[in-house]
């Protein structure tokens, strides 16, 4: 073919010039350049521009230069889908950040995106600064080993992101073949089974914590209130941290999903020592966070910082949920799913919980309000019985 016989072409058609590239006139006259090749056993065709804007010499130069990409085995056009994305957005941190974009709406914290970002630039920053397409193997393993076993916790996590984020770039086609942070058949051979840390919350013995209730009730600080509110429903910090007066409803506290680490609501029946508790609020300014903080919520170091101001040791804020548990189970005979059900973990399977529903709420009325007995020394610590009447 030459560049006047080419022009001179208006019969819709298909013409070689040989070695795959043609020259396609459409039944609207359209003329338009193309490669033929196959790859994989299966036929291609690549666009290279219309006989309009592309001369016959562009065009055989155009088709040569895919010729050699293909013989290194890659997908011509696939390389040039890549060449043109901008080089900032093919890093790994572009890609983990727009990821991030599409989880943040689910996350039930806003904390988790900073947790992400601030796990993969100090443990992975190697991997953070690179194009996606050419994280490995090597560059994993050089950002897990340091910490597989000092801080295997962390070191899961890391791991975790990082294949989540490059499983995101294979699908938008920014990388290929098999994740290099893939644990199962991959790292499993390079690495030990990461130990986590069992250790528990450190706990106040049950036994103690009448006389730490006595000791708050002399304090007249939000975040003393708030603490010993979450001793009495046996909550987690973020829940009471994040109360609000409209979850309140009489003597039921309604503490929506979103706050809740199961991600589902939670019904939490209000004991009379909760409710009095509450009633020290006036009733004109119970409106927004029922313990605010000096700028929004109330921080979680608020918590534990009451423990240290009244030089309590070997316990955390998290660990009175422990306390409630271990007085549930040595000292009442309600079942154990009950006492479950109080600390909002899930018991048996989906239909077992929408059947326990109404139930259980009514029996977890009982618990927390003999809980409350024995945190406000109703029940005395020293002679505390299975409450078989009330189960």
């Amino acid at each position: 073919m030459t560049s006047k016989g080419a022009l001179a072409l208006k019969e819709p058609g298909l013409y070689a010039d040989g070695d795959g590239l043609y020259l396609r006139i459409d039944q609207t006259g359209a003329r338009r350049w193309i490669w033929i090749f196959h790859l994989q056993k299966k036929r291609r065709e690549m666009g290279l521009g219309s006989l309009d804007r592309v001369p016959l010499a562009e065009a055989r130069r155009a088709a040569e230069a895919a010729r050699r990409v293909l013989a290194t085995g890659l997908d011509p056009i696939e390389q040039r889908r890549l060449a043109l994305i901008p080089p900032a957005s093919r890093t790994f941190s572009a890609v983990a950040a727009d990821l991030m974009d599409s989880l943040e709406p689910s996350w039930r914290s806003p904390k988790q995106r900073g947790q992400w970002e601030a796990s993969l630039t100090q443990h992975a920053p190697r991997i953070w600064k690179a194009d996606v397409s050419a994280v490995d193997t090597e560059m994993v393993l050089e950002a897990l080993k340091p910490i597989w076993s000092a801080k295997a916790e962390t070191a899961t996590r890391v791991r975790s992101r990082i294949e989540r984020v490059l499983d995101a770039a294979k699908v938008r086609g920014l990388r290929d073949g098999e994740n290099p942070a893939r644990w199962k058949g991959h790292l499993s051979a390079l690495l030990p089974r990461a130990e986590r840390n069992k250790d528990h919350f450190a706990a106040m013995p049950y036994a103690e914590v009448p006389a730490f209730i006595d000791l708050l009730e002399k304090r007249t600080s939000g975040s003393a209130r708030a603490l010993r509110f979450l001793i009495l429903t046996a909550k987690r910090s973020g829940e009471v941290r994040g109360a609000d007066w409209s979850e309140i409803k009489g003597d039921l506290w309604i503490i929506p999903a979103d706050r809740m680490k199961g991600g589902r609501d939670h019904h939490e029946p209000l004991s009379s020592a909760a409710l009095s508790l509450l009633n020290e609020t006036p009733v004109g300014v119970r409106s927004g966070l029922i313990f605010p903080g000096w700028n929004g919520p109330m921080s979680d170091m608020t918590l534990s910082k009451v423990l240290k101001a009244n030089k309590i040791d070997g316990a955390t804020v998290h660990g009175f949920r422990s306390s409630f548990r271990d007085w549930a189970g040595d000292c009442t005979s309600f079942a154990r799913e009950t006492m479950e059900e109080a600390l909002a973990h899930l018991v048996g399977d989906k239909a077992e919980q929408a059947y326990r529903r109404g139930s259980a709420l009514a029996k977890r009325r009982l618990l927390m309000e003999a809980w409350a007995d024995h945190c406000t020394g109703v029940t005395p610590a020293t002679n505390v019985h299975p409450l078989r009447a009330r189960s």
